[in-house]
């Protein structure tokens, strides 16, 4: 396996797929104050805390006893890192599910698998990419 590239900058991305997409937006909006960052579509809604993205899209089918977890994503600072890290998630023993692909707004992302399953999202986001934290 090559290098690995540098750490991810931290879980701030989760996509849930609900079967009632304006009843769960306008709770993340009115109950969990959290504001519109982008309506991608009539189906994908995009909302934040100032630092996050939280992406709620229509579920397909029946999400009872299912969860509605679709993915989560690890954001990386910049393009380069993105590419860095499907470069070595692929030289080694990672079931990766697409290429690096852009978005509208402007992020680009792929897809991966953990060992149990779960989809996950590296993602560079103009958005939220970049920002440090620093513990209270």
């Amino acid at each position: 396996m090559t290098e690995r590239p540098k750490p991810f900058s931290g879980i701030r991305h989760i996509a849930l797929a609900v079967p009632n997409l304006e009843d769960c937006e306008k709770f993340y909006t009115d109950v969990m104050g959290m504001e519109l960052l982008s309506r991608a579509n009539e189906n994908l809604v995009y909302l934040t805390c100032g630092n996050d993205n939280l992406s709620l899209s229509r579920a397909k089918g029946p999400t009872e006893g299912d969860g509605c977890l679709d993915h989560f994503g690890f954001i990386v600072n910049t393009k380069q890192e993105l590419e860095d890290w499907y470069t070595f998630m692929k030289a080694g023993d990672v079931k990766v599910l697409d290429e690096p692909h852009d978005h509208a707004d402007g992020a680009r992302s792929f897809h991966c698998e953990d060992p149990a399953g779960n989809v996950i999202q590296p993602i560079y986001h103009p958005a939220i990419s970049g920002q440090k934290f620093t513990p209270a």
